[in-house]
């Protein structure tokens, strides 16, 4: 089975390495964004089995975003892929429903676990 995941990050470098490391595997990336907005915008049309989320963009950020997604769609899955990896934040993450959390940087097997849990995870 192929899975369909949405990166939001900011960043074309860690949105390159990811579609590197994700090469012959059974994810594709669906679509891209560069903030929370345009991942609300396109999250519809997309309807991607997994969500990548950054928490630092410009404009909405990743938590606001999770919090915005999960209201609309209760039933979106997000892995949020952040450097801020302070216990306050992953704990923000997980109460607002985010399946997991990646720390950034991140090499093929921890993004490839990370992807794979946070899909076949009800809660976390």
């Amino acid at each position: 089975m192929k899975y369909r995941i949405m990166v939001v990050d900011d960043s074309r470098v860690v949105y390159a390495g990811m579609q590197k490391m994700l090469a012959e595997s059974d994810i594709e990336i669906a679509a891209f964004c560069r903030s929370g907005e345009e991942a609300l915008a396109q999250y519809e049309r997309i309807q991607p089995d997994l969500v990548t989320m950054d928490i630092v963009m410009p404009g909405m950020d990743g938590l606001e975003t999770c919090r915005e997604l999960l209201s609309r769609w209760p039933e979106a899955r997000i892995l949020v892929v952040s450097s801020l990896a302070y216990d306050d934040t992953i704990n923000s993450a997980n109460s607002l429903g985010a399946k997991g959390f990646l720390f950034k940087p991140f090499d093929r097997e921890a993004l490839l676990t990370g992807i794979h849990q946070a899909l076949s995870l009800e809660t976390l």
